[in-house]
């Protein structure tokens, strides 16, 4: 009776049985391959930021995260044979500021500190007070006020400073200024450097990588507000100064040919000026290379007497042409017919083989012309030089 009355109560149903409480195969699919795709696009920008862009944000972090203070190295002299020096670095000072250092309470007073500071520095380093104010005003961390100043002008600053109670955001670093001791002196010849001590033309250029040397720095740690966190750990790096050079120019021969050469510049006006050069015949030296008009090596921007007439009345680009033009070396930059220079050469044969000796009379002259067969062959220009060599005119220069 019970097992009969059990079958009475089952209820047999003509459709298939779902459930809303089992999810569908075909959805945990679509789940499953989203999640993939998910994981594998997470796997590959991992990798990009790891290997394609791990160098780039590494720096980021580490210029974020440090200050470099650079320490710059001292240029190495440039010598003549003799040993004179002919250029050498000298030590200056750089004045920057840290705008982000002149706040006070109010902005009230801020502004005030501000222009206070800028009358201060545009009024000793003779700067345009509004440029000087701009330079407060920035939201760089640092700007530069001036470059390579004396050391007077340094002790008026820290005077001034302290009168004026302003202890922080002008810093004074120690930096090197190329001199020149005999201003015109070779100027052709040296070259100059810039204001980051690296040279532009001349020898200061052709052997800058030589002179430079490597700079140093000193490595702190800084936080999140951009200052540095005081008693931290420092790494100091010394800089590595430049080599000196000897050149094989003798300072008393220059001197000479210099002298001499500027007062036939002078007499004879010739067009593009003149050059001279002096070598030792034994052993191919250079012992002087002279062009004229020359210009003052610690002026190199100033224009010579040559160019100054008519310099402010040129554009900025016929300017830079004429400065470019005033610091060439003619000597090994110009071109000329090597006519009458190669009168030494044929001078020197017949002085070897015999032929004739030093100072006959007439032996070397030029009468402006040579017949070759029927054919009267003229100099280039009917104002040709007279060639007269002697063996005591070398001994004298040299």
């Amino acid at each position: 009776m019970k097992k009969s009355r059990e079958k009475k109560n089952v209820v047999k149903m003509n459709r298939e049985f779902t459930s809303q409480n089992f999810i569908h195969t075909r959805s945990l699919k679509v789940i499953f391959v989203i999640t993939i795709i998910f994981l594998v696009s997470l796997l590959i920008r991992l990798a990009f930021i790891q290997f394609v862009d791990g160098d780039y944000l590494k720096e980021k972090a580490y210029s974020q995260q440090t200050i470099n203070q650079i320490i710059s190295p001292k240029r190495g002299n440039i010598y003549d044979s003799t040993g004179k020096v002919l250029a050498s670095s000298v030590p200056v000072d750089t004045i920057t500021i840290n705008p982000q250092k002149f706040k006070l309470d109010t902005d009230e007073e801020t502004i005030a500190l501000k222009e206070k500071v800028a009358k201060g520095l545009s009024d000793i380093f003779t700067l345009d007070y509004q440029e000087t104010l701009d330079k407060l005003n920035s939201s760089s961390q640092v700007e530069t006020i001036v470059r390579k100043v004396e050391h007077d002008k340094v002790e008026t600053l820290k005077t001034w400073m302290k009168e004026n109670e302003v202890d922080v955001g002008i810093n004074i670093d120690e930096d090197t200024k190329r001199f020149y001791p005999y201003d015109n002196l070779l100027s052709n010849v040296l070259g100059f450097c810039g204001t980051d001590n690296n040279g532009l033309v001349g020898i200061e250029s052709t052997y800058n990588s030589t002179l430079q040397g490597t700079p140093g720095k000193i490595v702190s740690s800084k936080g999140s507000d951009q200052e540095e966190i005081p008693n931290a750990e420092e790494t100091y790096i010394p800089a590595d100064n430049g080599s000196d050079i000897t050149l094989t120019i003798d300072f008393n021969v220059q001197s000479v040919v210099e002298e001499y050469l500027k007062q036939a510049c002078l007499n004879l006006k010739p067009k593009n000026g003149g050059t001279g050069i002096v070598m030792d015949p034994k052993t191919g030296k250079i012992l002087a290379m002279a062009t004229y008009p020359d210009y003052n090596l610690n002026k190199p921007s100033t224009p010579n007497e040559n160019i100054s007439a008519t310099y402010n009345k040129l554009s900025t680009e016929e300017q830079n042409n004429a400065l470019h033009t005033m610091w060439k070396n003619k000597c090994v930059s110009d071109l000329y017919e090597p006519g009458s220079v190669f009168k030494l050469i044929t001078a020197s044969a017949a002085l070897e083989e015999g032929i004739t000796t030093p100072d006959v009379p007439g032996d070397f002259y030029c009468n402006g012309s040579e017949k070759v067969e029927d054919r009267e062959i003229s100099c280039w220009t009917t104002g040709h030089i007279r060639s007269f060599i002697s063996s005591w005119s070398f001994r004298e220069i040299l």
